[in-house]
């Protein structure tokens, strides 16, 4: 039988937080029940069959009055993330003033849409720390206009979904809690059109959904599942149209919908 001395404890425990540091994940309290990356929370508690459903939107809305129709008649709570310029777009006040009144959670998404770190070099910022509070700031005061405070809107996904520490450390410093998508799926790829190398039609999609809760443990449990309010006329093959057909499956499977605040009751 091999012999373990302290030593070779030592080396597995330094060659575990290696390992967790290479797939970017930040090594939590033992009692914490969230999943972490850069800072940001990507996945909820695993031991309940609870999940969020979590819409962004930027340059495009087209989706959003099916949506909500969605929500409403299937009673399923959700939370929707926007940019400045999409809450002060005059085509998407109906919809915005529409999801506020069903009691859906509003929160912010940037107000310009920035990109705040590099896509090849993520430790590399391409925004100031003033930038991105003076930017964030201004979405808080287009959601004002709807009578949502900063206070009731405490989440907040960063553009593109794309971040890093710095981002969640200012993020931090305004009393705000960054998240982003619980990773797995293809359901964040629901924006991409067919000219683009990476797109994927919905039927990928969707299966990728159901593949995913199949094969994990875990199922879905905690998820944080993003899809966007509208894509660009370009793409025909609508991933919103699947919605109703979706919440039914992972209902019948036994998922509950909450909103992000209570998926993240912190």
């Amino acid at each position: 039988m091999k012999k373990y001395t302290p030593n070779t404890h030592k080396s597995i425990i330094l060659s575990i937080i290696t390992c967790l540091l290479y797939l970017n994940v930040k090594l939590l309290p033992a009692d914490s029940s969230f999943t972490y990356t850069n800072g940001g929370i990507i996945r909820a508690d695993c031991s309940q069959k609870i999940l969020a459903l979590i819409f962004t939107g930027g340059d495009f809305g087209d989706g959003g009055l099916l949506i909500r129709k969605v929500l409403k008649e299937m009673n399923v709570p959700a939370s929707f993330f926007f940019t400045g310029d999409f809450y002060r777009n005059p085509n998407f006040k109906k919809i915005i003033s529409g999801l506020h009144e069903d009691r859906h959670y509003l929160g912010a998404h940037s107000d310009k849409h920035l990109l705040y770190c590099s896509w090849e070099k993520r430790d590399s910022l391409l925004v100031t720390k003033q930038q991105f509070v003076d930017d964030l700031l201004a979405n808080y005061a287009e959601m004002k206009k709807f009578g949502i405070e900063q206070t009731d809107a405490r989440f907040f996904m960063p553009a593109y979904e794309w971040y890093n520490d710095s981002i969640s450390a200012w993020t931090k410093e305004m009393d705000i809690t960054l998240i982003n998508y619980t990773p797995g799926t293809l359901s964040n790829a629901d924006y991409t059109i067919p000219s683009m190398k990476n797109y994927r039609p919905t039927e990928m999609i969707f299966n990728s959904i159901v593949d995913y809760e199949k094969k994990d443990p875990q199922g879905l449990n905690g998820f944080l599942l993003l899809i966007h309010i509208g894509t660009d006329p370009e793409r025909t093959d609508k991933f919103y149209y699947r919605l109703a057909e979706l919440i039914d499956y992972l209902q019948k499977k036994g998922y509950t919908f909450v909103r992000i605040d209570k998926l993240l009751a912190l």
